[in-house]
């Protein structure tokens, strides 16, 4: 088996980079033959050679850097019918997704290590999709005014104080915030009328916070949708409070949280509403989003992983439960004789 990992040579301050010989020392443990590559400043570097490397047949895709070298590996991945397994190795800021799936976050070899446990599970993912194009996320997309906070939190500012810094630049923005008239069509119904954000979750972590979709399934093929539709200042502060204190946000009636599989967002009278993908803005509305049910299977350190957030796959456990009935089946006697002499010897 080969497993090729694509990292990012600057994350976490060279860290990955350091200890890229570890990282293949554990896949060689773990029965793969592994090679590296490094992204460069080119334009969907990590996207490209993870396509690259699918395509090549490589078994296993491990990803090291932030969530966004995650996010591009997974958008070269997930278009293909034959899709690797992948491992994430985090070396980011938020680490949203090593979160998620219970990695080390602060011990890159303890990281790499995950994959000797040999747990993985297949994780949902989401594709963005407009006119012009097609992306997937791994986390979340968002729009309106309270998610572009996310753009203007500098780089530097959120590698010294992580989620911080969001609530800090959140803090400054909120008296500019201001509603949005849009259309979202979902599951469950529609709604019409203004709100300051839509927000889509695949995992219950994001920007550091662990409550935003406190009851998130990693793999139940649906989105945590979220629809915010107050605007004022002193209501927002008062739901980031209940947000906070244990995700208790999502019962406020001026809130609307619930589940779907898909969601199209429309921004009416002709206001523009940008899309946050995983954190980086991802095109305006009008757009669909559609979840791709354990469309990827990733390693995953279960023994952590709430038993509450996998569903699981029920086919594979079916399959199994069956090639055993059939297996017992296989060595019972044949003929009545035999289960007489089978019942006496009971008696």
């Amino acid at each position: 088996m080969r497993a090729r990992v694509i990292y990012n040579p600057t994350s976490g301050k060279e860290l990955v980079k350091r200890a890229l010989p570890d990282i293949l020392d554990v896949l060689e443990k773990a029965g793969y033959e592994a090679s590296a590559f490094a992204t460069t400043p080119a334009p969907n570097s990590a996207r490209d050679e993870a396509e690259r490397a699918a395509l090549a047949g490589f078994e296993l895709i491990v990803a090291a850097g932030g969530d966004g070298t995650i996010n591009q590996v997974v958008n070269g991945i997930a278009p293909l019918e034959h899709r690797p397994k992948m491992a994430v190795i985090p070396g980011g800021t938020t680490n949203d997704y090593a979160r998620a799936l219970k990695i080390p976050r602060d011990d890159i070899k303890a990281a790499a290590e995950v994959i000797l446990k040999n747990q993985t599970i297949k994780m949902d993912i989401g594709e963005a999709v407009d006119d012009e194009t097609d992306q997937y996320f791994i986390n979340i997309a968002a729009g309106g005014y309270l998610t572009e906070l996310t753009y203007d939190v500098p780089s530097d500012l959120k590698s010294v104080f992580g989620y911080l810094a969001y609530l800090a630049k959140g803090a400054e923005m909120l008296p500019r915030v201001r509603p949005i008239k849009m259309r979202l069509e979902y599951d469950e119904g529609v709604f019409e009328g203004k709100a300051s954000m839509f927000f889509l979750g695949l995992t219950n972590s994001v920007g550091g916070f662990e409550q935003i979709a406190p009851d998130a399934k990693l793999d139940d093929g649906k989105f945590s949708l979220i629809i915010v539709k107050t605007a004022n200042m002193f209501e927002l502060l008062h739901l980031g409070a209940k947000l906070l204190n244990g995700g208790k946000h999502i019962g406020d009636p001026r809130v609307i949280y619930t589940k779907t599989s898909r969601l199209r967002a429309i921004s009416l009278k002709k206001k523009r509403m940008m899309i946050n993908l995983d954190g980086e803005y991802g095109g305006d509305a009008p757009m669909d989003f559609i979840n791709h049910h354990q469309h990827i299977e990733m390693y995953a350190n279960l023994d952590d992983i709430d038993d509450a957030a996998v569903t699981g796959d029920e086919e594979e456990v079916t399959d199994e439960v069956r090639k055993a009935f059939v297996e017992t089946v296989g060595e019972l006697p044949g003929d009545e004789t035999k289960m007489d002499e089978m019942k006496e010897g009971s008696e």
